[in-house]
């Protein structure tokens, strides 16, 4: 931003200043002079016009003296401020009233022409010269009868009128001075409320983009501002966390392909050399196919979720009998349970249960559930499968009379590559993402799945599924 903003702000204060100067200057001038020129030719006409129709014809009739007249004209010359005169058909000087500073008046009016103002009231300019300055000039005729006998003519100085904007203009320019004034405090505002906190976001966005994710805006406002400052910060928290759920996530991959590898490079270079003798090889042979199966599980695990990270899972929903897909998950443990003395117990809603979802998917994610909870339940145990049908919804539940979940640790379970305490001394073929599979396979199907866990009486599993002819959708794509 580099201060540009800022620098454009001002030059827009000093722009508005000089605009809002010329305005006032000339637009509102120019229009002030405009009404009060109407409103003094006006006055001067109106004025005119009744002391020329109901004061002056009774001169010409012999009714009053030059003195009476002379009376008259000066109370009206005070009290326009203007020159007056009365004068004869032909111009000549009958009477006259001069203000201070102007020249006096002529004997005689030279080329004097009453239509000279033409459809206008008055005119503006020295008249004929006998002036210094402009003035404006009405002319009434004074008549009596059907003739007219003279004429009454009123100066008016026009610097009148310009003193007289000016002093109107005064309150305009204190006005204006205190509206400038004030909008300067607005343009302070801006730079504390709205300049200075996006400097702070910019300065942000600069050290989040250079890997400095530990960066924190201050928030000292609830406005948009602080909402987008808030927003920042949650931001660089989510980054930093992602951050370190990738050192996580690749410590975790190097370490469960170290050991393998390292155990099955271990036996053979043992086998090369003779340090194993030849009798026994079968069993270190059956060590390296155990190591080569986690491999292969977990690199089986990871494709598996990194088709729901790159949003490029294809859920294949099909209507299929989901209790017949339970017992088939559960018929491909029967060695291990077996081996175990473990019972699996089947509870059924109905005897066929139809549901909208993608058929390899779920096998997979009872798969998971049911190898879980063998892993960790004792031995002369039993493990209870049970389906629900309710409001549409099917409820399926894995549960488990094993060791339990701590409750510190049951938040923790979704993670990839998790592993409690207790399950690491068991569990030597687990990845650790059996879970965080299930996890991800429900939520594309846009279901639930919930864990309920008793430290050392067991647990139980719940997740939904989409009755058959409730969604008519026949695939569905993240």
């Amino acid at each position: 931003m580099r201060s540009t903003l800022h620098l454009k702000f001002f030059i827009v204060y000093i722009i508005f200043g000089f605009l809002s100067v010329f305005c006032i200057s000339s637009i509102t001038k120019e229009l002030m002079m405009n009404r009060l020129e109407k409103e003094t030719t006006d006055t001067l006409y109106q004025e005119a016009t009744e002391l020329a129709s109901g004061y002056l014809p009774s001169y010409f009739a012999n009714e009053l003296s030059i003195s009476d007249v002379r009376l008259q004209l000066r109370g009206m010359h005070n009290y326009l401020e203007s020159s007056i005169w009365f004068v004869e058909r032909d111009g000549s000087m009958i009477y006259s009233c001069t203000l201070n500073g102007q020249n006096t008046a002529p004997f005689t009016v030279e080329n004097f022409n009453p239509a000279e103002n033409g459809s206008e009231l008055y005119q503006i300019g020295t008249y004929h010269d006998y002036f210094a300055d402009d003035v404006i000039t009405v002319i009434v005729p004074v008549t009596s009868g059907f003739s007219t006998n003279g004429y009454l003519l009123i100066h008016k100085p026009y610097e009148h009128l310009e003193l007289e904007c000016q002093s109107l203009l005064e309150p305009v320019w204190i006005t204006f001075a205190v509206i400038y004034l004030l909008s300067f405090v607005f343009l302070i505002a801006v730079q504390f409320f709205i300049y200075r906190p996006l400097k702070q976001i910019t300065e942000a966005a600069k050290q989040y983009a250079s890997g400095n994710l530990d960066y924190e805006i201050p928030i000292n406002t609830q406005d948009e501002i602080g909402y987008l400052s808030a927003s920042l910060n949650y931001m660089s928290t989510q980054l930093k966390d992602m951050e370190d759920y990738q050192k996580k996530f690749v410590a975790n991959i190097s370490h469960d392909f170290r050991s393998p590898l390292t155990s099955i490079k271990g036996y053979l270079e043992a086998m090369a050399d003779g340090t194993i003798p030849v009798e026994m090889q079968d069993r270190y042979f059956k060590i390296i196919l155990f190591e080569t199966e986690r491999l292969t599980d977990l690199t089986k695990d990871l494709l598996t979720l990194n088709e729901f990270d790159t949003k490029n899972l294809l859920l294949n929903l099909e209507n299929f009998d989901i209790h017949e897909v339970i017992k088939t998950t559960v018929q491909s443990f029967e060695g291990t349970c077996t081996a175990k003395r473990i019972s699996m117990e089947l509870i059924f809603a109905t005897k066929v249960l139809n549901v909208n979802a993608d058929k390899r998917k779920i096998q997979q994610v009872l798969y998971n559930l049911l190898d879980n909870a063998i892993k960790f339940s004792q031995a002369d145990s039993d493990i209870t499968i049970e389906t629900t049908d309710r409001n549409g919804k099917i409820y399926i539940s894995v549960k488990d009379r094993g060791m339990g979940i701590p409750k510190k640790e049951l938040g923790k379970i979704w993670e990839r590559f998790y592993k409690s305490d207790l399950s690491r001394g068991k569990d030597k073929k687990g990845t650790g993402l059996g879970l965080a599979i299930v996890k991800e396979i429900i939520q594309a199907h846009n279901e639930n799945i919930n864990v309920v866990s008793t430290d050392g009486v067991g647990t139980e599993f719940t997740f939904t599924l989409q009755k058959a002819g409730q969604n008519t959708s026949e695939s569905k794509k993240m």
